[in-house]
């Protein structure tokens, strides 16, 4: 099984889904976290409580039972469960902590793209968010650290400065779970995630090269949620795989 069994009881488990490891798929032949617990467990029913992009890693809870599961989904709708992101992009942000509110639909092509809540006019904001089936896409995050990455062509890398480009670590929180959110609103504030070829930008795309970064930098490392049967405070917290995370070790 490529996903790790971080805890289990007779009522849920925590996982920790691989990146490029489906949550679910209809797909014939191809791998997913779902099958694979259902094997594991040897049961025909798994409730999938929330879901994680198949190019990011992280923790997900799974629920045994279909009252459990219903319970931790009323949690993550109430904003009780908890979850917090890392997440390695190129550029840095103007403040060390700031908030993201964008309105975020979902194209044709798979795609999430946004409507910026401070670019669109109030007369037309109505009309483009019904027009577009958007929703509202929330999210903050805090620079926990920043690296000056020296360019190896600058000619390869429009909006570089003197040659060379900050890389930041960000803590990232999620106050809604729209589609590729993170991603998107990232890329959208000049924040491209490395190894994210959907949104990322010319210049994420050559410092991902430079450092071999093949997915996305992006991971739920941390979870929280009260126990739906035990009432008890549950905290997870795991160390990304992804080798992007440790980029320090090779930017001078």
């Amino acid at each position: 099984m490529q996903a790790k069994i971080i805890y289990e009881d007779e009522f849920l488990l925590v996982v920790q889904k691989p990146a490029g490891l489906a949550t679910q798929t209809n797909k014939i032949g191809q791998p997913d976290l779902e099958s694979e617990v259902k094997n594991y467990l040897g049961c025909s029913y798994l409730g999938l409580v929330h879901r994680l992009d198949q190019p990011v890693e992280g923790l997900l809870v799974l629920g045994k039972t279909e009252k459990v599961s219903a319970q931790l989904v009323k949690q993550l709708a109430s904003n009780a469960l908890k979850k917090r992101y890392l997440a390695m992009v190129c550029g840095e942000p103007k403040e060390s902590q700031a908030k993201l509110v964008d309105y975020l639909y979902k194209t044709k092509d798979n795609r999430a793209e946004i409507l910026s809540a401070e670019e669109i006019p109030d007369s037309e904001k109505t009309g483009l968010i019904q027009e577009k089936g958007a929703r509202k896409a929330s999210l903050r995050y805090r620079v926990q650290n920043k690296w000056q990455h020296p360019l190896q062509d600058e000619k390869c890398a429009p909006g570089s400065v003197s040659g060379s480009v900050t890389v930041c670590l960000l803590d990232v929180e999620i106050d809604t779970g729209r589609f590729h959110q993170i991603r998107a609103q990232l890329s959208h504030a000049g924040l491209p995630i490395l190894g994210d070829i959907k949104y990322g930008t010319e210049l994420s795309k050559q410092v991902s090269r430079e450092f071999g970064v093949r997915n996305v930098a992006l991971c739920a490392n941390r979870l929280r949620f009260r126990h739906p049967v035990e009432n008890e405070e549950m905290s997870f917290e795991i160390t990304p795989e992804n080798p992007a995370f440790r980029l320090e070790e090779n930017i001078s």
